[in-house]
């Protein structure tokens, strides 16, 4: 420390997980948390009835999850759909539904479009994710968001559903709270925009 002008996490998760085993204070003077950003857009209330999924389709991301839960959801309320961004050739899942798209790998401007559009964003990842993309990016462009409860991803968002139980049946619930309370998915909607610190453990 004595040779390092200052330390710089992007997570607090991280930054606990760095000193964890040093005989080092976290809270040391030179170790400060600085959070990644990302440029917002203007709320849209023009949402369409789409739940979104971005990243690796893998069991890590909770590709698995994230699919059992949201074909029961699309089985109960038909005028919902779910699109599926992203891309794994080394885990091959088989899920499918007339309404479950699956987009493949986009540019990076294409992924914001989809969030800008979609009312829901899911991140359900059961490892423990150091940063996490897609609370910032889904907040940004105004999505009602759930993440799961590991690593860094609560600390992505100040207005999200936090999954404490990281199971089908607690992802269903939470998808289909945000799709029968309008009214409370606007208002996450509208204060992801924001720099709200409202965060609803499920």
């Amino acid at each position: 420390m004595s040779k390092a002008s200052s330390i710089i996490f992007v997570r607090e998760w991280t930054k606990n997980r760095f000193f964890k085993d040093l005989n080092i204070s976290s809270n040391h003077e030179k170790v400060y948390v600085v959070y990644p950003s990302v440029n917002k857009k203007r709320f849209c209330d023009k949402k369409e009835k789409i739940i979104l999924f971005v990243g690796k389709l893998n069991r890590s991301k909770g590709y698995d999850l994230f699919c059992s839960s949201v074909i029961r959801i699309l089985d109960k309320y038909p005028q919902w759909k779910a699109y599926v961004i992203g891309d794994e050739p080394r885990e091959k899942f088989d899920y499918n539904h007339d309404r479950l798209f699956k987009l493949g790998f986009l540019a990076h401007k294409k992924v914001l479009n989809y969030y800008s559009k979609a009312s829901i964003a899911v991140g359900c990842s059961q490892w423990q994710e150091p940063l996490g993309r897609i609370g910032l990016e889904s907040s940004s462009r105004g999505c009602a968001t759930i993440v799961s409860n590991r690593g860094g991803l609560p600390e992505t968002t100040g207005e999200a559903i936090i999954l404490k139980n990281l199971d089908i049946d607690s992802l269903y619930r939470s998808i289909r709270y945000l799709i029968k309370n309008r009214k409370e998915r606007n208002l996450i909607q509208k204060k992801s925009t924001l720099l709200g610190l409202l965060l609803v453990v499920v």
